[in-house]
């Protein structure tokens, strides 16, 4: 398969999508840390502490797979630049790892999403305890 112009340059609005959905977690839960810091000086509880610390790990994974996906955004438009030079080969190889790079984005994203459920078991416990 020849690789053209066209072919990274689809990648273009899903990568672009994909970082305005990032960007979106971290701000939810930049808003949620702050709530939770504020709920934790008030009375130091293990569930708002647990939270907390659910809270620090997805932030970082949410820092890799930004930093992961702009790799691959980069990537690809350095892709388009060997396919204008026409160093082909280059190309291919460049646009393979972008691809690598958007599926590590991706399955850091999964994880995100797993430890997001974690924390909110961790919030419905703490109300099924309260009557």
């Amino acid at each position: 398969m020849e690789l053209t112009l066209s072919i990274p340059a689809l990648l273009f609005p899903a990568i672009s999508l994909t970082m305005l959905a990032y960007n979106a977690r971290y701000l939810a839960i930049a808003a949620l840390i702050r709530s939770l810091h504020s709920k934790y000086e008030e009375s130091a509880s293990e569930p708002v502490l647990q939270q907390v610390r659910k809270l620090r790990k997805r932030l970082t994974i949410i820092k890799n797979m930004q930093a992961v996906a702009i790799v691959s955004f980069l990537l690809a438009v350095i892709t388009m630049f060997l396919i204008y030079i026409e160093k082909s080969f280059w190309a291919n190889i460049v646009f393979g790892v972008s691809l690598l790079a958007l599926m590590v984005s991706l399955i850091l994203s999964l994880i995100e999403v797993q430890l997001s459920t974690k924390a909110l078991s961790i919030q419905l416990k703490s109300i099924g305890t309260k009557k």
